[in-house]
């Protein structure tokens, strides 16, 4: 689907099976399925694969794949958050391919250097804005 729509992708299969490469953004996806862990997944080696994983990619996102909210799903989120607080992964649960794609796309598209440029410029007009029209700034420079 996203060679479909010409996008360059890398596959990582070397780094980490299942691993998707956006080079233009420096964004790295690695998509996990909660069905493909054994039912202890401390064991599986899930946690080694992403620490892995987080290493090697400084803009990482890990997309779990979780088409049921059961209390499996939610039991191996808690545990990968918990276990990554304050690292560099954000955690996306996705339930469809449609999703998983629409994820992808979107956080590429962001942090793609022509698109954070014209983000960065919108954003500073906003602020700009909101500064100018804003009845406290108004107070605030009166009572300066």
């Amino acid at each position: 689907m996203l060679s479909a729509q010409q996008h360059r992708i890398r596959f990582s299969d070397s780094v980490e099976s299942g691993a998707f490469i956006f080079p233009l953004s420096g964004t790295a996806f690695l998509l996990v399925d909660p069905q493909d862990l054994p039912e202890c997944f401390e064991e599986s080696g899930l946690i080694e694969r992403i620490n892995t994983f987080v290493q090697v990619h400084r803009n990482s996102f890990l997309l779990l794949f979780a088409p049921f909210n059961g209390t499996r799903e939610m039991e191996i989120f808690t545990v990968i958050q918990h276990r990554f607080l304050g690292s560099n992964l954000r955690i996306l649960p996705v339930r469809n391919n449609a999703e998983i794609v629409k994820g992808m796309l979107t956080i590429a598209k962001a942090t793609s250097k022509p698109h954070v440029d014209s983000i960065r410029n919108r954003m500073s007009l906003a602020r700009a804005h909101i500064i100018e029209s804003s009845p406290v700034w108004e107070m605030l420079r009166d009572m300066l």
